[in-house]
């Protein structure tokens, strides 16, 4: 018989796989110069040529900037932002940018969580023992409930990024498992996590549809200095997602 694995955090064992019972979210995805998110996953510090930034034309590949409220799971309720990037799987070949559109078409995405500012302490502790996020605090002010979705984030007084999404066309719910393996890198270790969806209702998609506003803070440097296109290429919205997110394992 297998034994689930567990983890202490502060206190409370967390017995995995983590399970979300209920989160809404809305992510606007630009188009970045593929150099500069290169050298800014490399100065994250798990050394150059593990992961590749997946190219969708050449000299260009996504960062997504997402917002998530996570209503009722296993860390408790709270605010998460994301600044992603859509990576190669590294075991592979790299792919032209036909193959990472196929790729991205069919689904098969990988994504590297670069920033992740949260509003919680517990879910800041279990992200980085557990899977390694790069978990850091911050304060939200956002908007799920209206048509036009609005997040606002800032930490340490200074705004990091204001996002508006305005809605999409509606897309059929989904009952279907589908994973995404997100990566992480801290102190220098890379690990991957699967990252189960198991349904998803309400969402609406749709070509552009998203204002972006960075402020001061030196992750909106960071992000001004990936040369995003001035509009996004893609922007959704899901008012209900079911989830669960399996232990990381060690990249080597």
């Amino acid at each position: 018989m297998t034994h689930a694995a567990t983890h202490e955090v502060l206190g409370t064992t967390v017995t995995m796989p983590v399970e979300i019972r209920h989160a809404r979210c809305f992510v606007a995805g630009f188009s970045a110069d593929s150099g500069a998110v290169e050298h800014a996953i490399t100065a994250a510090g798990t050394g150059e040529g593990q992961l590749r930034p997946l190219r969708i034309k050449p000299g260009r590949t996504m960062c997504m900037l997402v917002f998530v409220d996570y209503v009722d799971g296993d860390l408790g309720p709270y605010n998460e932002f994301g600044v992603c990037f859509l990576v190669e799987d590294p075991s592979r070949p790299p792919a032209s940018p036909l193959r990472a559109l196929r790729s991205l078409a069919g689904g098969d995405a990988r994504a590297l969580i670069h920033h992740l500012p949260v509003d919680g302490d517990f879910t800041l502790a279990a992200g980085r023992g557990i899977w390694g996020f790069p978990k850091t605090l911050a304060e939200f002010d956002v908007d799920h409930e209206s048509a036009t979705k609005h997040g606002r984030v800032t930490a340490d007084g200074s705004l990091i990024a204001d996002l508006t999404v305005r809605p999409g066309i509606r897309v059929p719910d989904s009952g279907k498992d589908a994973v995404l393996n997100a990566y992480s890198q801290l102190d220098g270790v890379l690990r991957r996590t699967p990252w189960k969806l198991t349904s998803t209702a309400g969402t609406r998609t749709r070509i552009g549809g998203a204002e972006l506003e960075l402020g001061t803070h030196p992750v909106a440097d960071e992000l001004r200095s990936l040369r995003l296109s001035r509009h996004a290429l893609m922007s959704s919205s899901v008012d209900r997602v079911t989830m669960t997110f399996e232990d990381a394992t060690v990249v080597a």
